[in-house]
């Protein structure tokens, strides 16, 4: 048998095994101790490891925990930063720019809201796990992961078959599931809405692969192809579930659906119906121009704003009337002084030594007196 059907196959063994059963109980430990190894990454994922009512180490965890899972441990604390990283890329010129405290990811405790923004943590931080998992065991740095050749020899369209070596998706998501969806032990609508976003998150990274393929024939022609699936950039991770974001559908749940059984039933028949392709909020956004202390919301005044450049994109072009003029605030101009090498020489052996240019540039932000005043729109 193939080695990928073998992996998951492993897995899925594991998955209905007294491991399992381990995994599930200590996922506090484990999380915990992955903490203590990659602070900011775990951050990101899940503060509830703060809340514990005992004091744990990563001895702890070593002598306790299911020892299996220990191997993927930095390939999910790599995945956890750069969902941090892609999220702060995608929202750099948004209201809401994926502040820190938006990345304390916890069922109930560290998240006071269950709005889209909320979704979209919890999709790209899912989507950013399992494809580093899926990435490394490309690389060869899993012995139980190779790739996913269980399609094949068989037909995969006109003048094309699979073959080759696909990065195995599978063993990305079944792995990164058990270690994010771990912690959802809730049966509320909240943990079946960030149960449903990590899975989105997932969905992403699969409607994101790339074909790629070779040509067979005589002479250089291409009679035949053999193709095989890639990860894509994850950047164009990111970019899609940016575009899942506006499109986040609300759920609307009838009052009185609590804990009871009809309750639950009720909870997982609404997101059932959803594709899991989509993201899902249950609040409406606050307003993220305004400061709420409360919230932890700085608002958009002092925020920097972008209008020149050629190499900026419309979103970019638009960030002052969107962070400053629609939200009442003038634009004040400034100018600064930057430092950057220049002249760079190479030296030999082996040195490349740089002068240091000073250059006065302007910068644009956001002000509640002074500046150019833009005429708001209706805000989004």
């Amino acid at each position: 048998m193939d080695s990928a059907l073998g992996t998951n196959q492993q897995y899925e063994v594991s998955q209905r095994g007294q491991a399992s059963s381990k995994w599930m109980a200590r996922a506090d430990v484990f999380i915990l101790g992955l903490f203590l190894m990659e602070p900011p990454a775990c951050i990101f994922l899940f503060t509830c490891v703060l809340q514990l009512s005992h004091t744990w180490s990563v001895n702890n965890f070593l002598m306790t925990g299911p020892k299996a899972y220990l191997i993927y441990s930095s390939s999910v604390a790599a995945g956890a930063q750069s969902g941090i990283e892609e999220c702060k890329y995608q929202f750099a010129w948004d209201r809401w720019n994926c502040p820190e405290r938006a990345l304390q990811l916890s069922s109930h405790g560290g998240l006071r809201s269950a709005n889209r923004e909320t979704a979209f943590v919890h999709a790209i931080s899912s989507a950013g796990v399992m494809y580093t998992l899926t990435r490394n065991c490309s690389l060869g740095d899993f012995d139980n992961c190779g790739c996913d050749d269980s399609r094949n020899g068989q037909l995969g369209g006109q003048g094309w078959l699979w073959g080759g070596c696909s990065d195995n998706v599978g063993f990305g998501e079944a792995i990164s599931k058990q270690f994010v969806d771990a912690l959802e032990t809730g049966q509320d609508a909240r943990a079946a809405m960030n149960l449903h976003n990590n899975e989105a998150g997932r969905k992403a990274v699969k409607a994101t692969m790339k074909r790629t393929c070779k040509c067979h024939g005589v002479s250089g022609s291409c009679t035949t192809q053999t193709c095989w699936l890639q990860l894509p950039e994850f950047r164009e991770v990111g970019a899609h579930l940016k575009e899942k974001y506006h499109a986040a559908l609300k759920v609307e749940l009838l009052q009185g659906a609590g804990n009871s059984a009809a309750g639950r039933g009720a909870i997982a028949d609404t997101f059932r119906a959803i594709s899991t392709r989509e993201l899902v909020h249950l609040e409406d956004s606050p307003d993220y121009c305004l400061e709420n202390k409360t919230l932890g919301l700085p608002g958009t005044e002092g925020r920097e704003c972008l209008r020149r450049g050629r190499a900026l994109g419309r979103w970019e072009r638009r960030s002052c009337r969107r962070l400053c003029g629609d939200c009442g605030l003038a634009v004040e101009q400034r100018r600064a002084e930057t430092v950057t090498s220049c002249n760079c020489k190479f030296h030999w052996c082996c040195a490349v030594r740089c002068e240091q240019c000073r250059r006065r540039v302007t910068k644009y932000f956001c002000s509640r007196s002074g500046g150019e005043r833009l005429r708001p729109r209706r805000r989004p």
